[in-house]
């Protein structure tokens, strides 16, 4: 069919438009094309040379060194100990059973640590290699190595761990380390990036977990390069981090060491203080724990027997624990009303065992009474009759004042865990707490100790070393952080009547050294080294009237939950005061029998800075002394144990 030239020639015209439409297009998006190229080629190029570098360099943390923790004469306390493990890559051991079973028939594998690295290789990339068995002795690992060809994957390794080489003697103050955990992330609202490398251990309790960031350091970086699998390929170069500072500590370890073996088979606690700086030179709770077994994970058997154990080995006593003081906090009572002018030393108090408060007796300890008493005999026989008086006299408030200013009811800054706070208490703080206005029987209990009030250990040295010098002594734990010796806590004069200051002290000295004084049976001969001091016994349970009208039960007669807590404070040299010791022996009885001698023996130890000799002690008690001489000795001389071994 032959067309018609015109509509030929409109045809034409038209493909041609449709031709230039479609080539301008098609010129249009490679003109765009080449434009975003030279952009991304030219002008991004050194943005996009940075993206491929950071995807072939990785960077790695180097996870510091901790620092070591040492006693006030450069003993070691805490340290870094070489540990050995050995791990397994995945990929290279290829029959991941049957490596592990291999190794199993060379050295001991825990089904539950084979279990968690299961789980670990199961998250993990697989040339990534897992722990499969931690702190191995040094025999596992020549095991290992020779047998090497048989066990592909699997390879020895050596870092380092916490190591405790005093074991229990300063569990309750160091504390120990542990991995971080979840929860340890979650109290941080933007934890370091160290504390994500796997088993990565942090302090947990006490100065390891308060002084942390002392003693962690900063970490380092290593610069490796990795394949496209993430593969280190090679290590490039390497930044070395921050070890973590040391901390020399105000304690002795040879005085902790020997309280700790003094205090064996009882529930107690004893702090000496130093009187003209305030350093602690021994804190010790009783009974203690092994801290190694929490740094390598205890076991759930370990764990279970120190948690049914009734004298709490995981309390910390001598922070933590409060009680009520007893008798030790008569000389609180007597500065009260002394420096309130309600009672002067002279002006004495009739005791017929008793003082009736409105329709209610509150009694003395002794039943027929001290008769007519001053302060020095007050304190010399423990009459609780002069200090219910005496208590009526001056008031709740202005007792509670005083017992702040001596270091009562306050929380001591030490890094310690669970430093507690004990209780002062006053009329607002019952009406606060309680809801209820204050009695005078409870103010008539507060004077002896006992109600409301609650003090520490700590509390109570503290306590005594302000009594002994007058001044406002306050503890410290760390003497030096590398070496910079960190400010004593001597304290400022207090704000009383030295007079009356020395007038306690005096009735003190009576306690321990005259024949009718509490604890005259636990003195010091030795003329320079002689101590003043007061027994307490602390009441645990209600005494009913139809028991005291019968005679009250003897605690050697009670469960051993139900006896009285025994404690006893002490300062010496009584003219030239050097140790402030407190002790408190839970369930112990009577202060002057179980906690006076306990305390005795602990101050002449730091007063002699060592065994003293035995013409320090009464003559009555010196075969007595030399037994228990021996038996200590034997007990604070080094022991095997199976980790040391491990070690050697």
């Amino acid at each position: 069919m032959k067309r018609n030239p015109k509509e030929l020639d409109r045809m034409q015209r038209r493909f041609s438009r449709r031709a230039i439409v479609l080539g301008g297009v098609q010129a249009a998006f490679v003109g765009a094309l080449a434009t975003r190229m030279r952009y991304m080629q030219v002008e991004q190029a050194d943005q996009f040379r940075l993206l491929a570098e950071e995807n072939r360099i990785n960077i790695r943390l180097i996870p510091p060194t901790r620092g070591k923790i040492y006693d006030r004469n450069g003993q070691i306390i805490g340290q870094n100990a070489p540990s050995y493990r050995i791990v397994i890559v995945r990929e290279d051991a290829g029959d991941v059973d049957a490596v592990i079973a291999n190794l199993s028939k060379l050295i001991p594998l825990q089904e539950e640590e084979l279990e968690r690295a299961r789980t670990e290789m199961r998250r993990s990339a697989p040339f990534l290699p897992v722990t499969i068995a931690d702190q191995v002795t040094w025999e596992d690992i020549s095991k290992v190595a020779i047998n090497a060809p048989a066990l592909p994957g699997i390879t020895p390794e050596v870092g380092l761990a916490r190591h405790y080489p005093r074991y229990e003697d300063f569990a309750h103050v160091v504390g120990y380390v542990g991995p971080v955990s979840d929860y340890d992330l979650s109290q941080l609202s933007d934890p370091e990036p160290v504390l994500r490398i796997p088993r990565f251990q942090i302090g947990k309790v006490g100065l390891e977990a308060k002084q942390e960031e002392v003693l962690r350091g900063k970490a380092g970086a290593k610069r490796v390069e990795v394949n496209a699998t993430g593969r280190i390929m090679r290590e490039l170069d390497r930044q070395e981090g921050q070890a973590g500072a040391d901390l020399q500590l105000s304690v002795d370890a040879d005085l902790q060491q020997y309280i700790q073996a003094r205090l064996s088979g009882e529930s107690a606690a004893a702090v000496v203080m130093d009187c003209e700086t305030g350093d602690l030179r021994a804190i010790c709770s009783a009974p203690s724990f092994d801290p190694n077994l929490f740094v390598r994970g205890i076991s759930v058997a370990d764990y279970r027997a120190l948690t049914e154990d009734k004298y709490r080995p995981l309390s910390n006593k001598s922070v933590q624990g409060t009680y009520p003081p007893g008798s030790t906090f008569k000389m609180i009572t007597a500065m009260a009303a002394l420096e309130a002018g309600v009672m002067g030393p002279s002006d004495g108090v009739y005791c017929p065992g008793y003082l009736k408060v409105g329709s209610r007796r509150f009694h003395c300890w002794k039943r027929g009474g001290h008769g007519r008493i001053d302060l020095l005999n007050s304190l010399m026989q423990s009459c609780d009759v002069y200090y219910y008086d005496m208590a009526l006299k001056v008031g709740i408030d202005r007792i509670s004042e005083m017992s702040r200013m001596f270091g009562l009811g306050i929380r001591h800054d030490i890094p310690m865990s669970a430093v507690a706070e004990g209780l002062a208490p006053n009329q607002d703080w019952k009406r606060t707490v309680h809801g209820q206005e204050w009695l005078v029987g409870d103010t008539a209990n507060a004077s002896i100790g006992q109600g409301f009030m609650l003090a520490s250990p700590l509390q109570l040295a503290v306590m005594t070393a302000r009594l002994a010098t007058g001044r406002s002594v306050t503890p410290r734990l760390v003497k030096s952080i590398d070496g910079v010796e960190q400010p004593t806590g001597a304290g400022e004069a207090l704000p009383v009547d030295m007079n009356n200051l020395n007038q306690v002290r005096r009735a003190m000295f009576a306690v321990s050294n005259d024949r009718r004084g509490t604890a005259y049976r636990s003195r010091i001969i030795e003329d320079v080294y002689r101590m003043a001091g007061k027994t307490g016994t602390s009441q645990v349970r209600n005494i009913t009237a139809a028991e005291r009208a019968a005679g009250v039960i003897r605690n050697e007669d009670l469960p051993w939950e139900r006896r009285d807590h025994a404690l006893y404070v002490c300062f010496a040299p009584y003219d030239n005061p050097k140790y402030a010791v407190s002790v408190v022996v839970e369930h112990g009885g009577g202060g002057s029998k179980a906690a006076a001698p306990v305390a005795r023996d602990i101050i002449l130890q730091a007063l002699y800075g060592g065994t003293p000799p035995l013409e320090a002690y009464p003559v009555a008690d010196r075969d007595h002394i030399k037994e228990q001489q021996l038996r200590l000795e034997s007990d604070q001389r080094p022991k095997a144990r199976p980790d040391e071994k491990d070690r050697a």
